[in-house]
């Protein structure tokens, strides 16, 4: 008698695991109460983890956890044994998945060589002038320019419009990267298409969730800061 009893309960077992409306409907159940206790926070992606009753949100770039069972939402990296930073290794994956969508017509193109580099940079950040500077030594790179004004650097804004303004862009980024506007008074922007343009680069920033400064993509490949051992060897051998 028991062994029928063992046996559907086997079935049943295998019935469930290899059904994967099972676990989406459960999904789709928890996304549901997601959005309806926190109707305001963006869900570009939803997915469980590793961890039981937990969920993975990105919100613009940034990684958020999903507490079902509390109804929590919390931020925060998460470790593993290894020592390896989770929530970082998935927000750069998160990162170079969506730079890569974004229109490079949006950038400034300096360069035309066969290394492909996307840039977010900010004109008074140390670093990266730094990264700026590595470069512009190398002549096989095509960069893709996006700025970032970020509010502790006071001329940033002002210094990225002035670029943008110009009717050689390229130099003027030469000009303010090296350092060559710091202290100066730099006339102010009113150009229509110059303002329109940095307010679409703003939207792209906001999008890719960019909140420190430098960030690349080196042909294909998401480095943080100004890694220049990383950078290099990212970079095709010329």
């Amino acid at each position: 008698m028991k062994k029928p009893i063992i046996f559907i309960l086997v079935f049943l077992t295998i019935v469930l695991l290899r059904n994967p409306l099972f676990s989406e409907d459960i999904d789709g159940a928890v996304l549901q109460q997601l959005k309806r206790s926190f109707s305001d926070v963006k869900v570009d992606e939803f997915r469980k983890t590793d961890v039981d009753g937990m969920y993975e949100i990105v919100n613009n770039g940034r990684i958020l956890y999903y507490l079902a069972r509390n109804n929590y939402i919390f931020s925060g990296s998460i470790w593993s044994s290894a020592k390896v930073n989770i929530t970082r290794e998935r927000e750069s994956e998160v990162f170079t998945k969506n730079a890569k969508e974004i229109p490079l017509d949006k950038g400034i193109k300096i360069g035309d060589g066969k290394d492909i580099v996307y840039e977010f940079t900010n004109p008074d950040c140390l670093y990266c002038r730094e990264a700026s500077k590595y470069f512009a030594q190398k002549k096989n790179v095509t960069r893709y320019v996006f700025f970032i004004p970020i509010l502790s650097y006071g001329e940033s804004e002002k210094k990225i419009k002035y670029i943008l303004c110009a009717k050689d862009r390229e130099k003027a980024y030469e000009e303010v990267m090296t350092g060559r506007l710091d202290g100066k008074n730099i006339e102010v922007c009113t150009d229509g298409n110059a303002l329109k343009f940095y307010s679409e680069q703003q939207n792209i920033i906001e999008r890719l969730g960019i909140s420190s400064t430098p960030q690349f993509l080196v042909n294909g490949k998401h480095v943080s800061g100004a890694n220049i051992p990383m950078l290099e060897r990212f970079l095709k051998k010329e």
